[in-house]
Protein backbone atom coordinates (compact mmCIF):
# COMPACT_ATOMS: atom_id res chain seq x y z
CA UNK A 1 0.00 0.00 0.00
CA UNK A 2 1.27 3.46 -0.90
CA UNK A 3 2.02 5.86 1.93
CA UNK A 4 -0.63 8.24 0.54
CA UNK A 5 -3.27 5.52 0.91
CA UNK A 6 -3.24 5.65 4.72
CA UNK A 7 -6.73 7.16 5.10
CA UNK A 8 -8.55 4.97 7.63
CA UNK A 9 -12.16 6.11 7.87
CA UNK A 10 -13.30 3.63 10.51
CA UNK A 11 -10.17 3.04 12.57
CA UNK A 12 -10.31 4.16 16.20
CA UNK A 13 -8.15 7.19 16.95
CA UNK A 14 -5.53 6.52 19.61
CA UNK A 15 -5.12 10.17 20.69
CA UNK A 16 -8.15 12.44 20.83
CA UNK A 17 -7.89 16.22 20.86
CA UNK A 18 -10.65 16.58 23.44
CA UNK A 19 -8.47 14.69 25.92
CA UNK A 20 -5.53 16.99 25.29
CA UNK A 21 -7.08 20.39 25.99
CA UNK A 22 -8.47 22.20 29.00
CA UNK A 23 -12.07 23.04 28.21
CA UNK A 24 -13.14 26.70 28.13
CA UNK A 25 -16.64 27.65 29.17
CA UNK A 26 -18.74 29.46 26.54
CA UNK A 27 -16.03 29.07 23.91
CA UNK A 28 -16.79 31.21 20.81
CA UNK A 29 -18.16 29.19 17.91
CA UNK A 30 -16.57 31.53 15.33
CA UNK A 31 -12.79 31.93 15.43
CA UNK A 32 -10.36 34.02 13.36
CA UNK A 33 -7.00 32.35 12.89
CA UNK A 34 -3.82 34.08 11.71
CA UNK A 35 -0.27 32.89 11.03
CA UNK A 36 1.44 36.22 11.76
CA UNK A 37 2.62 37.65 15.09
CA UNK A 38 2.54 41.11 13.52
CA UNK A 39 -1.11 40.63 12.56
CA UNK A 40 -1.89 39.37 16.06
CA UNK A 41 -0.15 42.36 17.67
CA UNK A 42 -2.06 44.72 15.39
CA UNK A 43 -5.32 43.05 16.39
CA UNK A 44 -4.51 43.37 20.09
CA UNK A 45 -3.65 47.06 19.65
CA UNK A 46 -6.93 47.89 17.92
CA UNK A 47 -9.55 45.70 19.57
CA UNK A 48 -10.58 45.19 23.17
CA UNK A 49 -9.82 41.49 23.45
CA UNK A 50 -9.56 39.29 26.51
CA UNK A 51 -7.49 36.16 26.87
CA UNK A 52 -9.71 33.15 27.51
CA UNK A 53 -7.19 30.30 27.32
CA UNK A 54 -4.19 28.90 25.47
CA UNK A 55 -2.98 25.95 23.44
CA UNK A 56 0.51 24.49 23.53
CA UNK A 57 2.92 24.01 20.62
CA UNK A 58 6.66 23.28 20.73
CA UNK A 59 6.75 24.09 24.43
CA UNK A 60 5.09 27.47 23.96
CA UNK A 61 1.71 28.71 25.11
CA UNK A 62 -0.36 30.19 22.28
CA UNK A 63 -3.04 32.51 23.63
CA UNK A 64 -6.69 32.33 22.59
CA UNK A 65 -8.53 35.65 22.70
CA UNK A 66 -12.15 36.68 22.50
CA UNK A 67 -13.59 40.01 21.41
CA UNK A 68 -16.95 41.43 20.42
CA UNK A 69 -17.71 43.05 17.08
CA UNK A 70 -21.16 44.25 16.07
CA UNK A 71 -22.58 42.36 19.02
CA UNK A 72 -21.01 39.05 17.97
CA UNK A 73 -18.47 37.22 20.12
CA UNK A 74 -15.51 36.03 18.04
CA UNK A 75 -12.39 34.12 18.99
CA UNK A 76 -8.90 35.04 17.78
CA UNK A 77 -5.90 32.72 17.61
CA UNK A 78 -2.34 33.05 16.26
CA UNK A 79 -1.49 29.56 15.01
CA UNK A 80 1.87 28.26 13.78
CA UNK A 81 3.21 27.69 10.28
CA UNK A 82 3.07 24.31 8.55
CA UNK A 83 0.35 21.84 7.72
CA UNK A 84 0.97 19.31 10.48
CA UNK A 85 1.23 21.83 13.33
CA UNK A 86 -1.67 24.03 12.21
CA UNK A 87 -3.88 20.97 11.61
CA UNK A 88 -3.19 19.67 15.11
CA UNK A 89 -4.06 23.02 16.65
CA UNK A 90 -7.20 23.16 14.52
CA UNK A 91 -8.24 19.80 15.98
CA UNK A 92 -7.85 21.31 19.45
CA UNK A 93 -9.83 24.46 18.58
CA UNK A 94 -12.62 22.21 17.31
CA UNK A 95 -12.45 20.14 20.49
CA UNK A 96 -12.89 23.36 22.49
CA UNK A 97 -16.07 24.20 20.59
CA UNK A 98 -15.14 26.09 17.41
CA UNK A 99 -17.67 25.54 14.62
CA UNK A 100 -16.61 28.12 12.02
CA UNK A 101 -12.98 29.16 11.54
CA UNK A 102 -11.65 31.77 9.13
CA UNK A 103 -7.93 31.49 8.38
CA UNK A 104 -6.03 34.25 6.62
CA UNK A 105 -2.35 34.61 5.88
CA UNK A 106 0.29 35.19 3.27
CA UNK A 107 1.29 33.04 0.32
CA UNK A 108 3.64 33.06 -2.62
CA UNK A 109 2.26 34.10 -5.99
CA UNK A 110 3.03 31.88 -8.97
CA UNK A 111 1.78 34.57 -11.37
CA UNK A 112 2.92 38.17 -10.94
CA UNK A 113 -0.47 39.54 -11.93
CA UNK A 114 -2.72 37.41 -9.73
CA UNK A 115 -2.26 39.19 -6.44
CA UNK A 116 -2.15 42.85 -7.46
CA UNK A 117 -4.64 44.68 -5.26
CA UNK A 118 -6.76 41.63 -4.53
CA UNK A 119 -7.24 39.01 -1.89
CA UNK A 120 -7.01 35.38 -2.99
CA UNK A 121 -9.57 32.67 -2.29
CA UNK A 122 -8.29 29.11 -2.78
CA UNK A 123 -10.85 26.82 -4.44
CA UNK A 124 -8.76 23.62 -4.51
CA UNK A 125 -5.45 22.66 -2.92
CA UNK A 126 -2.75 20.46 -4.44
CA UNK A 127 -1.89 17.98 -1.71
CA UNK A 128 1.90 18.15 -1.60
CA UNK A 129 1.92 17.48 2.17
CA UNK A 130 1.13 14.58 4.46
CA UNK A 131 -1.70 15.55 6.79
CA UNK A 132 -4.58 15.52 4.30
CA UNK A 133 -4.01 11.87 3.38
CA UNK A 134 -5.08 10.93 6.91
CA UNK A 135 -8.35 12.89 6.60
CA UNK A 136 -9.47 12.25 3.01
CA UNK A 137 -9.15 9.64 0.30
CA UNK A 138 -6.08 10.04 -1.87
CA UNK A 139 -6.37 12.51 -4.74
CA UNK A 140 -4.14 15.13 -6.32
CA UNK A 141 -6.38 18.02 -5.27
CA UNK A 142 -8.67 18.65 -2.33
CA UNK A 143 -11.73 20.66 -3.33
CA UNK A 144 -12.45 23.44 -0.84
CA UNK A 145 -16.14 23.16 -0.06
CA UNK A 146 -16.42 26.49 1.76
CA UNK A 147 -14.88 28.60 -1.03
CA UNK A 148 -18.19 29.52 -2.76
CA UNK A 149 -19.69 30.74 0.52
CA UNK A 150 -16.64 32.88 1.31
CA UNK A 151 -16.61 34.35 -2.19
CA UNK A 152 -20.29 35.27 -1.81
CA UNK A 153 -19.48 37.06 1.44
CA UNK A 154 -16.63 39.01 -0.18
CA UNK A 155 -18.90 39.88 -3.11
CA UNK A 156 -21.51 41.21 -0.70
CA UNK A 157 -18.79 43.26 1.00
CA UNK A 158 -17.58 44.56 -2.40
CA UNK A 159 -14.08 43.26 -1.71
CA UNK A 160 -12.06 42.44 -4.87
CA UNK A 161 -10.49 38.99 -4.94
CA UNK A 162 -9.18 36.32 -7.29
CA UNK A 163 -10.24 32.68 -6.99
CA UNK A 164 -7.47 30.20 -7.66
CA UNK A 165 -6.13 26.75 -7.02
CA UNK A 166 -3.30 26.64 -4.51
CA UNK A 167 -0.22 24.46 -4.13
CA UNK A 168 0.11 23.30 -0.51
CA UNK A 169 3.62 22.03 0.20
CA UNK A 170 5.39 21.13 3.41
CA UNK A 171 8.83 21.38 1.79
CA UNK A 172 9.54 25.10 1.49
CA UNK A 173 13.12 24.58 0.33
CA UNK A 174 12.14 21.93 -2.23
CA UNK A 175 9.90 24.06 -4.41
CA UNK A 176 11.66 23.27 -7.67
CA UNK A 177 11.24 25.09 -10.96
CA UNK A 178 9.95 21.92 -12.63
CA UNK A 179 7.25 21.40 -10.03
CA UNK A 180 6.38 25.07 -10.14
CA UNK A 181 5.70 24.85 -13.87
CA UNK A 182 3.54 21.74 -13.36
CA UNK A 183 1.41 23.46 -10.74
CA UNK A 184 1.04 26.59 -12.86
CA UNK A 185 -0.06 24.48 -15.84
CA UNK A 186 -2.78 22.92 -13.65
CA UNK A 187 -4.13 26.33 -12.65
CA UNK A 188 -2.41 26.98 -9.33
CA UNK A 189 -1.91 30.68 -8.80
CA UNK A 190 -0.29 30.55 -5.37
CA UNK A 191 1.77 28.36 -3.06
CA UNK A 192 1.49 28.04 0.74
CA UNK A 193 1.96 25.45 3.49
CA UNK A 194 -1.36 24.80 5.24
CA UNK A 195 -4.49 24.94 3.07
CA UNK A 196 -4.87 21.27 2.10
CA UNK A 197 -4.13 20.22 5.68
CA UNK A 198 -6.55 22.48 7.54
CA UNK A 199 -9.30 22.06 4.94
CA UNK A 200 -9.10 18.27 5.14
CA UNK A 201 -9.44 18.45 8.93
CA UNK A 202 -12.45 20.74 8.68
CA UNK A 203 -14.20 18.59 6.09
CA UNK A 204 -13.51 15.39 8.00
CA UNK A 205 -14.81 16.87 11.27
CA UNK A 206 -17.82 18.48 9.55
CA UNK A 207 -16.78 21.98 10.62
CA UNK A 208 -16.70 25.06 8.42
CA UNK A 209 -13.12 26.09 7.72
CA UNK A 210 -12.62 29.09 5.43
CA UNK A 211 -9.45 30.70 4.12
CA UNK A 212 -8.32 33.68 2.13
CA UNK A 213 -4.75 34.65 1.31
CA UNK A 214 -2.66 37.66 0.33
CA UNK A 215 0.57 37.45 -1.63
CA UNK A 216 3.83 38.14 0.17
CA UNK A 217 6.33 37.05 -2.47
CA UNK A 218 6.41 35.92 -6.08
CA UNK A 219 7.90 32.73 -7.53
CA UNK A 220 6.83 33.43 -11.11
CA UNK A 221 9.25 32.20 -13.75
CA UNK A 222 11.35 30.60 -10.99
CA UNK A 223 12.68 34.04 -10.11
CA UNK A 224 12.00 34.64 -6.43
CA UNK A 225 10.78 38.17 -5.96
CA UNK A 226 10.84 38.92 -2.24
CA UNK A 227 8.17 41.61 -2.37
CA UNK A 228 6.59 42.34 1.00
CA UNK A 229 7.46 39.18 2.88
CA UNK A 230 7.74 40.22 6.54
CA UNK A 231 7.43 43.90 5.60
CA UNK A 232 3.75 44.27 4.80
CA UNK A 233 2.75 47.93 5.12
CA UNK A 234 0.78 48.61 8.28
CA UNK A 235 -2.12 50.20 6.43
CA UNK A 236 -2.45 47.14 4.21
CA UNK A 237 -2.29 44.83 7.21
CA UNK A 238 -5.04 46.89 8.85
CA UNK A 239 -7.27 46.58 5.78
CA UNK A 240 -6.80 42.82 5.60
CA UNK A 241 -7.61 42.48 9.29
CA UNK A 242 -10.76 44.60 8.98
CA UNK A 243 -11.96 42.51 6.03
CA UNK A 244 -11.39 39.30 8.01
CA UNK A 245 -13.29 40.56 11.04
CA UNK A 246 -16.24 41.79 9.00
CA UNK A 247 -16.32 38.52 7.02
CA UNK A 248 -16.29 36.52 10.27
CA UNK A 249 -19.54 38.16 11.36
CA UNK A 250 -21.19 36.89 8.15
CA UNK A 251 -20.12 33.24 8.27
Amino acid sequence: MSIIDTFDLNGEEIIKAKNNVRMIENFPTTVLVVFSVKMCNLFLSKYDAIKIGALSAAGQKLSIYQFEYKGIKIGFFNTVLGGAASAGLLEELIALGAEKLLYFGSCGALHKEIAEGRLLVPTAAYRDEGVSYHYAEASDYLEIETAPELMKILDDMHIPYNATKTWTTDAFYRETSRNLEKRKAEGCGVVEMECASIMSVGQFRNKKVYQFLYAADCLADSDWDKRIMGNMPTDLRERVLSVAIEAATRL
